[in-house]
């Protein structure tokens, strides 16, 4: 083909360079911009008064101490909102959400009133001046109570009508229940009680926070014409669509622009603040910016905590014959994405295994806490923490090798997955056994002595990617041969501009430098389903990928039509030149992408194709646990990712060092305290993350290229697929050293020692 530029790449050398990241300089320097510290003319800023209580109705909000502010220009309620939205619900599974509590509060936070300053300081002093009286109503906190209680957080359920299998909960009444997904395969019940061997265990995970380190923010600029958001965003695509809906106009009139992102994992997927800014500004006709802090964090999405119960049969030769799942996941108030996590996560419930008799119930449940949404795997690690725990406590009451009775059971190349789609480029075997290679499982290991005592384990996991998703890419060649890419995916931290523009000059053979990364506005870039859920590098990739070969399709088009002869090596300004008569014109390419897709059928969740790709890793670690406080060092964590063909190697490696080291978090100490549903620990102070002296001994994190036969440049993405095993390793490693089982998150001192006391006869008491 033509030549685009004259120091124009080799050919293939794009793909597998570990580009330095293409706004790294932006970022290092302070001249990013981020939503979070935006302004724009005019712009008043917004402060949420919020409830304190946990569900009840509300008899009354008393503004007028606030109003009476120097300096406050309004105080807003649901009433002024309906105003100028007269029906302000919003979600993506649910239209259960209201833009300001409506009539009740469903949990401790829900934002009830808002006061507008051009000072954020003095808008915060007038909040404080707010009261408002409820009705206090009895409260469900637990998931597993919620399915049963009488106690219903909403009256009646509205789903959005996006997705078929909500649409048997339209209209219902007295229930907590926002899906129940289903799957059958074989006859557990037969099955099981033929089995020689039977399990039964319960396992939990706690309320945690994505804690991206920008908080959310919105400004929203209104004008009857048309409306400008610039949010800090996952999906300005799905917020387009949801803000013109709630506006009633058509999607040309709504335009959402992302800044750099300050990370999401999850967080800022689907309406967040949008919904208020907009209404704050329709109301104010100005700008409005809301902007939380990071105790505000606590109040807006959270990690779903889950029960997970689980039964398997064993037969005599050690083959897992039937596994019962229930998992029941606390959704909080409001719906938010949580149907999704229960069906899309609850698939693979029984695991990486061949087990031919499967029964699986999941359960999205509202109650009366702070909403849970999408967060970084999409639930399979609260699944993996459970099943991969009982894999190992299975294995030692049956005395078998770990190793060897996974080997027995692991699902392989060309088998079934319980859903019976056939496994294809999914490496569980090859994940687990570099994971026991790297660990030198084989060989004689150090058990310590005295009052410190050394253990390990491991895991191994299986995921399936959300299906089938949409995205669409615009490659745009000028006349002087430079490149620019138009896509939605959201760059947060992962990367996916860098890994973009190498996928654009692997195609165009140029240098991923050279290319151009648009930001991501709806008036620009085209259609993304969202950034979420590990998607993005595979299907925005494939369409990068065809975008890029479209326009080179049209390059080399235009090189015939021009005369010149195959193969010629014309620089492309002097293409340009030679069709127009001067440096003018351009060529624009374009690709989308949607992968086939074979719906579940109903009452057994069986499909032939049911994920695009699938997301496989393994994880072992080794620790050393002190008997007398219960203390865990990690000394050594390993964490094998299967991702296909690496696209940029040393963001690969990080995104498995990221991902490790934020389910670490949430495996140790992470964890929200709540008291009669108000958070008690909504503070960096009091709710720790990892730091440096957390993080493990030695780490390795290892990108295992297995070719995806189906994916660009035989890439998957490797967002999620690092959390997995992580919580399950250790907790298998502290039961391989002091002899003690964990059945519930986090596995902090307290809770090692608590255990280790109660096996020696001598338990603590409660306090």
């Amino acid at each position: 083909m033509a030549k685009i530029t004259q120091d124009a790449a080799k050919v293939g050398a794009q793909v597998g360079r570990s580009v330095p990241r293409l706004e790294g300089r932006d970022k290092v320097t302070g001249r990013a911009e981020y939503t979070h510290t935006m302004r724009v003319p005019g712009m008043l800023h917004a402060k949420l008064f919020r409830s304190t209580v946990a569900h009840g109705r509300i008899k009354s909000v008393d503004t007028s101490a606030a109003k009476k502010v120097p300096g406050v220009v309004a105080v807003i309620t649901i009433d002024d909102v309906r105003k100028v939205i007269p029906d302000p619900y919003y979600g993506p599974a649910f239209h259960d959400q209201p833009i300001l509590a409506d009539g009740k509060v469903r949990f401790v936070g829900e934002p009830v009133a808002a006061v507008l300053s051009f000072d954020p300081h003095i808008a915060d002093e007038a909040v404080q001046l707010i009261t408002a009286e409820y009705e206090e109503l009895p409260a469900v906190f637990d998931e597993v109570d919620a399915l049963t209680s009488k106690v219903y957080v909403h009256d009646v359920l509205k789903p959005a009508g996006t997705f078929a299998d909500l649409k048997h909960l339209k209209n219902a009444k007295d229930t907590n229940m926002a899906l129940d997904y289903r799957l059958r395969r074989g006859d557990f019940d037969k099955a099981y009680a033929a089995a020689a061997h039977k399990f039964e265990h319960e396992f939990k995970t706690q309320k945690v926070l994505h804690l991206p380190f920008e908080p959310h923010a919105t400004i929203a600029d209104y004008k009857d014409t048309g409306v400008t958001l610039h949010t800090a965003s996952q999906g300005p695509s799905f917020v387009r669509t949801e803000i013109a809906r709630l506006l009633g106009w058509q999607e040309n009139k709504v335009r959402i622009k992302v800044p750099y992102l300050g990370s999401g994992y999850g967080g800022k997927l689907y309406i967040k603040l949008e919904a208020l800014a907009l209404a704050l500004s329709m109301i104010a006709r100005r700008p409005v910016k809301v902007a939380l802090t990071f105790e505000e964090l606590f109040y807006q999405i959270t990690k779903h905590p889950c029960t997970f119960r689980i039964k398997s049969g064993v037969d005599k030769d050690g083959k897992i014959v039937a596994r019962k799942c229930e998992v029941y996941w606390n959704g909080g108030a409001y719906a938010d994405i949580g149907p999704r996590v229960t069906q899309k996560s609850g698939l693979t419930a029984s695991g990486p295994y061949d087990i031919d008799n499967v029964w699986i119930d999941s359960y999205a449940l509202y109650t009366n806490v702070t909403p849970s949404g999408a967060l970084r795997g999409f639930g399979v690690p609260q699944l993996v923490w459970a099943y991969e725990s009982h894999t190992d406590m299975m294995a030692r009451e049956l005395k078998l090798d770990p190793v060897e009775f996974r080997r027995k059971n692991i699902m392989r190349e060309g088998g079934e997955h319980t859903t019976t789609h056939i496994l294809k480029d999914a490496a569980c075997e090859k994940a687990m056994d570099t994971v026991l290679e790297r660990m030198n499982w084989s060989k004689p290991f150090d058990k310590g002595k005295g009052v410190i005592r050394r253990g390990r384990g491991f895991g191994v996991a299986i995921k399936a990617v959300i299906t089938p998703t949409t995205s669409v890419a615009i490659v745009n060649v000028s006349a002087d041969g430079s490149v620019a890419l138009y896509c939605g995916t959201v760059d947060m931290g992962q990367g996916s501009d860098t890994a973009m523009a190498q996928m654009v000059g692997e195609v165009l053979n140029i240098q991923a430098e050279s290319v151009r990364v648009v930001q991501r506005d709806t008036d620009v870039t085209p259609y993304d389903m969202g950034t979420l859920g590990s998607r993005s590098l595979f299907h925005m990739g494939h369409a990068v990928k065809r975008a890029a070969e479209d326009a080179r399709e049209k390059l080399k088009a235009l090189a015939r039509e021009v005369g010149e002869p195959e193969g010629s090596n014309i620089p492309i300004r002097e293409l340009f030149v030679k069709r127009y008569g001067m440096q003018a014109g351009n060529v624009i390419g374009s690709g989308i992408f949607k992968p086939d897709y074979i719906p579940p059928a109903p009452g057994t969740g069986l499909s032939k194709n049911v994920t695009a790709f699938w997301m496989v890793s393994s994880a072992g670690a080794e620790v050393s646990v002190d008997t007398e406080t219960g203390h865990v060092k990690i000394d050594k964590l390993v964490n094998v990712v299967d991702c296909g063909k690496p696209i940029n190697p040393r963001i690969v490696e990080t995104q498995i060092s990221g991902g490790a080291t934020m389910q670490l978090g949430f495996t140790m100490f992470e964890k929200m305290h709540l008291d009669g549903g108000q958070v008690t620990n909504a503070s960096l102070a009091d709710y720790k993350i990892p730091g440096f002296h957390d993080t493990p001994t030695v780490m390795e994190n290892v990108a295992l290229e297995v070719f995806q036969s189906n994916g660009p440049f035989g890439a998957k993405g490797v967002g999620e697929v690092a959390t997995f095993c992580v919580s399950p390793a250790i907790a298998n490693a502290i039961d391989d050293a002091v002899g003690v089982r964990l059945t519930e998150l986090p596995l902090n001192p307290e809770a090692v020692y608590r255990a280790i006391r109660a096996k020696a006869g001598k338990p603590l008491e409660d306090e």
